[in-house]
């Protein structure tokens, strides 16, 4: 099978690695030369995927990275797997998502299966992918669903071992997107449309923002009542039915949490729903940097101008190079609005913005503030840059617990 691939990125490029892996020929196909001519020199952008994973797949003859579309001409199979982010108006954007679907309408020569496995709102498939590819085809392609599953990092949790969900527009695309998910997926589950797919992803990680939201107030009513939330959460966390534990921090990252419920409560406005728990989950996480920095002035005289700080982590979650969406870089540059000298200390990070990870020396810093630990980092380095420091995951003992 030829299988072509729209984005090489978190998820397109994982996706390859598998796909190949199974024996199916794959085209890479990504606009961005750079990432191409990286990719075919077995370069690797992407934590979960080796320099030595991609040179396995390239000497295997079944992967190449390419940004010529005449490379899709003949293949079999077409998935979507670009970036979905928000706007500048926090709406949903899939200028990603079409202009993949007029690449493939314009250089598909035979009538292929089209999958998106990109997180959009229920109806993308339907309303705007197929109609995009037709109006540029004159051929009579499937249309099919899979919404990607990708946690970066997760050792246990893979393409593989991950449950499957997927359904086609038609019962020859379900039965065809079946057949080729089968030979790379232990566990697939047809549902019964693909606007339940498309709203199944889509809950999955409202479910995670709404819960960290109330997480992230729990921690600010603690923090007024004197008690540790953390304490309280490692108390409830004993019930063993009716309980999930999550946790507090200053926020939300990456590419689904942040992103993913604003697409319901977009999908929800549409149809004349109310989104009111995903709207206040938003309104909590986005504002939880500002509580943040009122609580490091209540401890540090109320002033921040001309001090100096040190933010910890500028990751979205520990153990990965991943900045997406991530609250830390809101907390910096409210810091700096305060007129905070601020640095950052990140080791998966050569740099960021033009800037590089601080050094960290005993008493360099007024505030210490710990948004992520890596395993990576050295915690009494950590400790003794500053004489204050504060800490937002609850897992550094002897620091301020936010």
């Amino acid at each position: 099978m030829r299988v072509a691939i729209i984005g090489q990125g978190y998820v397109g490029l994982p996706l390859s690695m598998a796909i190949s892996a199974a024996g199916h020929e794959v085209i890479g196909f990504d606009l961005n030369t750079e990432v191409v001519t990286s990719l075919n020199n077995g370069e690797s952008h992407v934590e979960d995927i080796s320099d030595n994973d991609l040179s396995i797949g390239i000497s295997s003859g079944r992967y190449l990275a390419s940004s010529d579309p005449k490379k899709l001409e003949d293949v079999d199979i077409a998935i979507i797997a670009v970036p979905t982010p928000l706007s500048e108006d926090r709406l949903p954007d899939l200028t990603f998502v079409e202009s993949a679907s007029e690449i493939l309408g314009k250089h598909l020569n035979k009538a292929a299966l089209i999958i998106n496995e990109s997180t959009s709102y229920p109806g993308t498939l339907r309303t705007v992918i197929a109609p995009i590819v037709q109006r540029n085809s004159k051929l009579d392609h499937l249309f099919a669903i899979s919404p990607e599953r990708v946690d970066p990092g997760n050792a246990k949790w893979g393409i593989r071992n991950t449950p499957r969900l997927f359904a086609g527009m038609t019962p020859e695309a379900g039965r065809r997107t079946e057949e080729f998910y089968s030979s790379f997926c232990d566990e697939i589950i047809e549902v019964s449309s693909p606007e339940v797919a498309e709203s199944a992803k889509l809950f999955e990680n409202t479910f995670r923002q709404v819960n960290i939201a109330l997480v992230n107030e729990l921690s600010l009513i603690c923090n007024k009542l004197g008690i540790s939330a953390h304490e309280v959460l490692e108390a409830a966390s004993s019930k063993p039915y009716g309980f999930m534990k999550f946790t507090p921090g200053i926020g939300v990252g990456g590419h689904c949490i942040p992103v993913d419920p604003t697409y319901l409560a977009f999908a929800a406005k549409k149809v004349g729903a109310e989104a009111r728990f995903i709207e206040m989950a938003n309104e909590v996480n986005l504002s939880m940097p500002r509580e943040l920095i009122k609580r490091i002035k209540q401890d540090n005289g109320d002033k921040l101008n001309g001090k100096k700080i040190v933010v910890y982590g500028i990751a979205y979650k520990p153990n990965i190079s991943d900045y997406r969406e991530s609250p830390s870089l809101a907390l910096i540059s409210l810091l700096r609005e305060e007129g905070a000298l601020v640095s950052w200390h990140d080791p998966l990070f050569q740099n960021w913005d033009g800037e590089e990870s601080c050094a960290l020396g005993p008493d360099m810093y007024e505030i210490g503030v710990v948004a992520i630990i890596h395993d990576a980092m050295k915690v009494n380095d950590m400790k003794s840059a500053s004489k204050y420091l504060i800490d937002c995951t609850g897992k550094l003992h002897g620091a301020v617990n936010f």
